[in-house]
């Protein structure tokens, strides 16, 4: 049987933009997994996942939470890096 960790791991992505897709999507973690998986092996997909994010981020600053603001920012910048080719 796999684990959500199995999962996790045979992702491309890694658990914090998973966690993030599916707070973005409004959708369970395996969901956004999925989702997220389908998206990243193009550059359109990529740039989705990287415009969700954002997104995100200025929703929390809006709402007044300027942590995970800085925290969804940082997972983008780390994917960006990741995938910018």
């Amino acid at each position: 049987m796999l684990t959500l960790k199995d999962c996790f791991d045979f992702s491309d992505l890694n658990e914090d933009e998973i966690c993030a897709i599916a707070e973005c999507e409004h959708i369970p973690i395996i969901s956004a997994l999925e989702e997220g998986e389908n998206l990243v092996h193009s550059a359109h997909g990529r740039q989705q996942i990287a415009n969700m994010l954002l997104k995100r981020a200025q929703e929390c600053d809006l709402c007044g939470m300027e942590v995970h603001a800085t925290h969804l920012r940082c997972i983008h910048k780390a994917f960006i890096a990741r995938f910018a080719h």
